[in-house]
């Protein structure tokens, strides 16, 4: 029997996730790369001795990555180590008020009510709802393609029913937040987690009170020599299951054969598969690859998900309060979000995301020093001025630390890069930069994402952060098993 050949478009770490599996499975894979590196933006380069990672900062439930090492009969930590923190997230509010978010849930409640004066008991059943959800509701969504969930048997449905509240489909997280706790501070706390699919707290669906069942209950890791040690981790797995990469490589084309995805079009060369597989941005993959614009034209009418401003910042000194990850919060959460997503423009008074690996490594920085990646929230790029608010942005992070930590940050910054929407876009083909495809603004959002099977071309699948289940490590990783199951 001849095997059979599958190609991989994008070399994100869905793209690595699903060579790897469809390896296992038997097919022979080639994956198409248009950067001279894998990874996608869960990428890194070094500064002057400054190590950075350039995507991604989070890493939870790492069973994911570990689990496609034990399906390829080797042991992950040969490969990559990693360790629990300790702290989850540590939040800074302009009154002075500083949490210590313990990735243990007891401990973190006990710091709730210390420091915010919240009934521990209502933090604690907070978070059990989150993992009962996450459980029953949650892990329904996330492991099945949508189109066989109501397929499933009926007692995985049952529980998922018994576990809906009302409110969880026609209540805002940020409304859902304020009913469950007595303190704004909380309910800033548990809206950022909106965030995570680059979402608005304040119109997005309470069902994503679940997420914060994965840091808080679950925990949030580190992996030693950072994020792109996940990259590399796989990357080098991928290689010993004679996975064959093309880098500088870019796809122009997806071609068809009777209704059937049959080659790819690369260097101007006609490449043949059995399977394709698109780890590419979906309205990109509609646009350039298939040349469907009405297609790509239905993707955008859902709503884009936010983008960033990252600076990369090598700071000569330590700050002791600091831990790997860290949030400034605005004293003004709603009127940001309305900024970003309505006015699509910069708020004047940021939150501030900053994360820290330096705090888990020394090596990560030169001696006595730190490596700083700073994140603000931006909208997706509608042909801004970005260089103008790119300045905007640095100038009011910087008064903005300065005033809560009681420093001048500028005469610490001793290296500096950045990314915003436009390089975000160029360098990782995510359309208009947004994060994560589309937002989760809507009640009916998370059902509107495009599938990971076309439903009109054979032999053709979609994975990655643009479609099912959604952004980020974890879910692109389930991303890449629901596609390798649905080739099987």
């Amino acid at each position: 029997m001849n095997q059979k050949k599958a190609i991989v478009i994008g070399c994100g770490i869905a793209g690595l996730a699903t060579a790897i599996r469809l390896s296992a499975k038997g097919y022979k894979v080639q994956v198409y790369e248009k950067n001279s590196y894998p990874g996608g933006k869960l990428s890194h380069f070094e500064q002057e001795g400054f190590q950075f990672d350039a995507g991604p900062s989070l890493f939870t439930q790492p069973e994911h990555v570990t689990e496609l090492f034990t399906l390829c009969g080797e042991k992950a930590e040969d490969y990559f180590t990693y360790t629990k923190a300790k702290i989850a997230c540590k939040y800074f509010f302009e009154s002075g008020i500083i949490v210590n978010a313990y990735a243990n849930a007891n401990d973190f409640a006990d710091e709730m009510s210390s420091k915010l004066g919240e009934d521990k008991n209502l933090v604690l059943k907070y978070l059990e709802t989150a993992k009962s959800t996450y459980h029953n509701i949650g892990k329904l969504f996330l492991d099945y393609p949508i189109k066989q969930i109501i397929k499933l048997p009926f007692s995985k449905i049952s529980n998922a029913l018994k576990s809906t509240k009302l409110s969880f489909l026609f209540s805002s997280l940020s409304k859902y937040n304020e009913s469950q706790f007595s303190k704004p501070e909380t309910v800033q706390i548990f809206n950022r987690f909106a965030t995570y699919n680059g979402s608005n707290p304040y119109k997005a669906p309470a069902m994503l009170s679940m997420i914060p069942h994965l840091e808080q209950n679950e925990g949030t890791y580190y992996p030693f020599g950072g994020m792109i040690s996940i990259t590399n981790s796989l990357y080098s797995l991928a290689l010993k299951q004679n996975i064959d990469f093309v880098f500088n490589s870019k796809v122009t084309a997806i071609n068809l054969k009777d209704k059937k995805a049959s080659s790819i079009t690369a260097n101007d060369n006609e490449i043949s598969a059995d399977i394709i597989v698109s780890n590419m941005d979906i309205y990109y993959t509609y646009k350039h690859l298939l040349n469907d614009e009405i297609k790509a034209k239905n993707i955008l009418r859902q709503e884009r998900s936010s983008s960033a401003i990252i600076f990369y910042w090598g700071i000569n000194t330590s700050f002791p309060q600091l831990e790997l990850h860290n949030i400034f919060f605005s004293t003004d959460y709603k009127n940001e979000f309305q900024a970003i997503f309505e006015k699509m423009d910069l708020f004047d008074d940021p939150t501030i995301y900053i994360n820290i690996t330096s705090k888990m490594e020394g090596n990560q920085a030169p001696p006595g020093c730190e490596n700083w990646f700073v994140m603000v929230n931006a909208p997706h790029n509608i042909n801004q001025n970005w260089d103008a608010l790119r300045q905007k942005c640095r100038t009011n992070v910087i008064n903005k630390l300065n005033s809560i930590l009681k420093t001048n940050i500028e005469e610490y910054i001793v290296t500096e890069d950045f990314l915003d929407p436009t390089t975000i876009d160029s360098k990782t083909s995510s359309y208009t930069g947004s994060l994560y495809g589309t937002s989760s603004n809507s009640k009916f959002a998370a059902f509107l994402r495009q599938s990971n099977q076309s439903e009109h071309i054979d032999n053709l699948y979609f994975v990655g952060g643009s479609v099912h289940p959604g952004g980020g490590i974890p879910l692109c990783l389930r991303s890449a098993k629901i596609v390798s199951d649905l080739i099987h």
